[in-house]
C-alpha cells in the first residue's frame, strides 16, 4: 500500500513537474516544417559546397566564406531529422546528452552565422571603400584565418551550455527534449547569457550597420565612380539580402531569448512565440540560396541548369546542329564530286 502511495505521488511529481511541449497541431506544424526544411536546406548547401569548393577555379575571399556558410548551414539542417522523430513520437529516443548538444548546437547556429555576415559586410566595404588595398586586405588566407576564428571562438562560447547542472527534463527521465523552448535553466548564467548576447548578436549587427553606412555614403557622395557597375550592383544586392536575413531570421529569435532571460521563471515552457521565431531562424539555412545565388555565377548556372534541364537542351541542340552540319557538309561534298 505504501509503495503504491509513493508510486502515485510520484507520478504527480512528474506530471506537475513535466515540462509543457505543445498541443499536437505545434508538433504537426514543427514536423512539416523540418521536413520541407530538410530537403531543401540539404539540396541546396550540398550544391553550393559543391560549387565554391570544388568547381570554383579562382577562389577569393568571398568564396571561402560562402563555403562556411554552406558548412555550418549544412552541419544545423543534417541535426532536423531527430528533431522530427521527437515531433512525430512525442519522445526523446536518443539519449540526455545529443539532446544538450543538439540544444547547444541552437545557440551556436545564430552566433557563428551573424559573425560570418559580419565578415562578408568588412568583405563589401573593403571592396568599394578600400579598392586600392584589395590584394592586402581581401584575400584568401586571411578569409580563412577569419573564419577560424570565428568558429574557435564561438565554439569555446557555447560549449559550456552542454554541461549545464540544472536540466529541466531530469525529472522526465531524458525521454523529452524541450531545452530549446525551457530556458530556466539558461536563467543561472544570465550574466554569462546577456555577455555572449552583446558579442555575439550586437557587436557582429553593428559592424555590419557600420560598414553598410560607410558604403551607402560613399555610394551616394561619388566615391566609388572607379568601379565598375557590375561590382557595385553585386555589393548593394548582398547587402539588402543580408539586412533582410537578419531582420527577419535573428532578430526576432534574440528579442524572444531576452525576454524569456528577463522573464519571472514562470514561462519557460512552451511558448509559441519563441516556437515560431525558433522557426524563423531556421528558414536561415535555406535563404542562403539568395546570397550564393548573388555571389557565384556558377552558382547561378547550376540552379538554373537543374531547373530547366538546361545542359540537357543545350547538348540536344549540339548534336542537331552537328548533324546538320555533318549532312550539309556531306551534301556539298556530293555536289562537287558530281560537278
Amino acid at each position: 500500500m505504501n509503495l503504491e502511495t509513493n508510486y502515485s505521488n510520484m507520478s504527480e511529481d512528474f506530471v506537475a513537474v513535466k515540462p509543457e511541449q505543445g498541443p499536437v497541431e505545434y508538433r504537426i506544424a514543427g514536423l512539416v516544417f523540418f521536413s520541407i526544411l530538410f530537403i531543401i536546406g540539404v539540396i541546396v548547401n550540398i550544391t553550393a559546397l559543391w560549387v565554391f569548393a570544388l568547381t570554383t577555379k579562382k577562389r577569393n575571399s568571398v568564396t571561402v566564406y560562402m563555403i562556411n556558410v554552406a558548412m555550418v548551414d549544412l552541419t544545423f539542417i543534417l541535426l532536423l531529422p531527430f528533431r522530427m522523430v521527437y515531433h512525430h513520437h512525442n519522445y526523446w529516443p536518443f539519449g540526455d546528452m545529443f539532446c544538450r548538444i543538439i540544444s547547444a548546437l541552437t545557440i551556436f547556429y545564430p552566433c557563428i552565422a551573424l559573425w560570418l555576415f559580419a565578415l562578408i559586410s568588412a568583405d563589401r566595404y573593403m571592396a568599394i571603400v578600400q579598392p586600392r588595398h584589395n590584394k592586402e586586405l581581401r584575400n584568401v588566407p586571411k578569409a580563412v584565418v577569419g573564419c577560424l576564428g570565428v568558429w574557435l571562438m564561438t565554439l569555446g562560447s557555447t560549449v559550456s551550455l552542454i554541461f549545464l547542472d540544472e536540466d529541466p527534463d531530469r525529472v522526465s527521465n531524458f525521454t523529452t527534449c524541450v531545452k530549446m523552448q525551457d530556458i530556466i535553466y539558461m536563467r543561472r548564467d544570465n550574466v554569462v547569457n546577456f555577455v555572449r548576447l552583446i558579442f555575439f548578436f550586437l557587436v557582429p549587427i553593428c559592424i555590419m550597420i557600420g560598414c553598410y553606412i560607410v558604403i551607402v555614403d560613399n555610394l551616394i557622395h561619388g566615391r566609388t565612380s572607379k568601379l565598375k557597375p557590375k561590382v557595385k550592383q553585386k555589393s548593394i544586392r548582398i547587402i539588402v539580402t543580408l539586412i533582410i536575413q537578419v531582420l527577419v531570421c535573428f532578430v526576432p529569435f534574440h528579442v524572444c531569448l531576452v525576454l524569456r532571460l528577463l522573464g519571472d521563471g514562470k514561462d519557460g515552457g512552451f511558448s509559441p512565440w519563441a516556437v515560431f521565431t525558433t522557426y524563423l531562424m531556421n528558414m536561415s539555412t535555406v535563404l542562403d540560396i539568395i546570397l550564393y545565388y548573388i555571389v557565384s555565377k556558377q552558382f547561378q548556372d547550376r540552379v538554373i541548369s537543374v531547373i530547366l534541364y538546361r545542359n540537357y537542351l543545350r547538348s540536344v541542340r549540339r548534336k542537331s546542329r552537328h548533324t546538320n552540319t555533318g549532312s550539309v557538309r556531306s551534301m556539298s561534298n556530293l555536289t562537287s564530286a558530281m560537278i
